[in-house]
């Protein structure tokens, strides 16, 4: 028969953090939620450090080069979603690391030809209100105008009008050439009072845009996680099937990590994925792997040369891994086995390898309980899901407003890759579910209120770093019964609509 474990399998759900002494010095300004994202020796300091401790997941509905953008600004970091083609992929790796340089590829366009309601329509699926008008329409067409919300007024203008009729032609654009550094764009566009400045080629090719309210968005993104060129970092997924073709394109694209997604890590596929990266690369990219539950799965990875290990298996709100095969581990138990795996690990080698809490994530304090349970960082999917900035539809469903949210184990996602077991032989049966999520805005928004909350609970704690909580916090487990206790009981709550 097979070995039987006899230790509870459990979720974050069961447990809860107990207070600390909190001094005067543990507020919230003091407390720093900078957390290593690759591997490093001991006395030296990681290459890459996230100034916020979370990831966003390698989903077709949450990592985009949009929700990449929002997140680096945040002190976080998104890694591109890989079931699609390695250009498309590598366009939008290319796009993250532009963006923060101030030089923006144009990503809504039109010609001459085109109509305002081409215009609204475009400005509505994009949510773009600065469009450039070229030639053919491409995004480095030769610029022949742009079209800002300034120039018409969709309430009182034909329909059917020409852009050509109406934009900002070129003749009466200031524009800046190719080559032309930042801090000279930006002196153009206080000196002519511009909002956008348009970089072109010696051949009038649009290039890149340079806007005013980039400039002086940077004072609002203290944490802003960027390179030592001042542009922003970004992850990408890959599979263990064709990483010799994507890996190439993705490093040309400028990513700084890679991370190997597949439901279950702990596989020979993924330790050939590492060996081909670090042979051909040579610290010239990072590369974390998993998913893994267990201390064996955790050391196969780290001894293969993985910068950073996801841990989780069948813990996502929509994934039915569980259901379909019957393997994977409640998330807290999981977690705290490869926690010190890797606290085992870094003793007896003097490395250390970042483990990386993947689903399980019900309740934001259960991010902070992820983090005291050894967690270096949280990777999530349904959390991003949400807001303005992931990729997918708003839809309105029953009087509520929701996105739209599909696993990568879904028909739609069709991402079989993730899935491999070696052959010939595609995706059989889905292991995730096509869903909606709530609404719930813009990303910047709340994700200051979860850090709110996380630095207030460490702050309750008597602590003010992650690794501080990881040393120092007390959990506990809870019963069913206590679990009730910790929500409203017994009351009447008040419908604050009405009210």
């Amino acid at each position: 028969m097979a070995r039987i474990l006899n230790e509870v399998s459990r979720t974050f759900n069961e447990f809860l953090i107990i207070p600390g002494l909190t001094t005067k010095k543990h507020t919230m300004d003091n407390v720093s939620l900078v957390t290593p994202l690759v591997r490093y020796k001991k006395g030296e300091q990681p290459k890459i450090a996230l100034n916020v401790p979370f990831v966003s997941a390698i989903m077709q509905s949450v990592s985009d080069s949009g929700l990449a953008i929002a997140l680096a600004k945040e002190g976080g970091l998104s890694f591109i979603y890989g079931s699609q083609s390695i250009e498309s992929q590598a366009r939008m790796v290319h796009e993250v690391k532009n963006h923060k340089a101030g030089f923006v590829e144009s990503r809504a366009n039109l010609t001459p030809e085109h109509t305002l309601l081409d215009v609204l329509e475009l400005k509505e699926t994009t949510g773009f209100s600065t469009i450039g008008i070229t030639d053919d329409g491409s995004p480095m067409g030769v610029l022949m105008g742009i079209v800002t919300s300034r120039d018409y007024r969709a309430t009182q203008t034909n329909l059917n009008r020409k852009v050509k009729e109406f934009m900002t032609p070129f003749s009466d654009l200031v524009t800046g050439r190719l080559g032309v550094s930042l801090t000279e764009a930006n002196d153009i566009i206080w000196e002519h009072k511009l909002n956008t400045l348009p970089i072109i080629d010696a051949e009038q090719r649009l290039q890149y845009f340079v806007f005013r309210k980039d400039y002086e968005s940077h004072k609002e993104y203290p944490n802003e996680l960027s390179d030592a060129d001042k542009r922003l970092l970004v992850g990408a997924g890959i599979n263990s099937r064709d990483f010799s073709e994507r890996v190439p394109a993705l490093v040309e694209a400028g990513v700084d990590v890679l991370c190997i997604d597949s439901s279950d890590g702990f596989s020979e596929w993924q330790k050939d994925t590492i060996e081909y990266i670090k042979k051909e690369y040579n610290g010239k990219v990072f590369v974390g792997a998993g998913n893994v539950v267990d201390r064996d799965g955790f050391m196969y990875l780290a001894e293969a040369g993985a910068d950073f290990i996801k841990v989780g298996v069948g813990g996502g709100s929509i994934c039915i891994t569980r259901e379909q095969k019957g393997i994977g581990r409640g998330q807290a138990t999981a977690l705290i086995e490869v926690a010190q795996a890797r606290d085992e690990y870094f003793e007896k080698t003097g490395m250390y390898v970042p483990i990386c809490s993947d689903g399980g994530i019900v309740q934001d304090y259960h991010m902070t309980l992820a983090l005291a349970m050894g967690a270096d960082f949280l990777m999530m999917g349904r959390y991003f899901a949400r807001f303005d900035e992931s990729p997918t539809r708003k839809l309105l469903v029953g009087g509520n407003y929701v996105k739209e949210y599909w696993g990568e184990g879904s028909n739609r996602a069709r991402n079989w890759q993730r899935y491999d077991m070696g052959g010939n032989s595609n995706l059989k049966f889905e292991e995730g579910v096509d869903s909606y999520v709530p609404y719930a805005g813009k990303l910047k928004d709340n994700l200051d209120q979860t850090l709110g909350k996380m630095k207030a609970t460490m702050c309750s704690c008597g602590v003010l770093s992650i690794k501080e909580l990881q040393t120092d916090a007390k959990i506990t487990m809870v019963s069913s019964t206590s679990i009730i206790e910790g929500g409203a009981h017994d009351v009447i709550v008040k419908d604050n609509k009405n009210s």
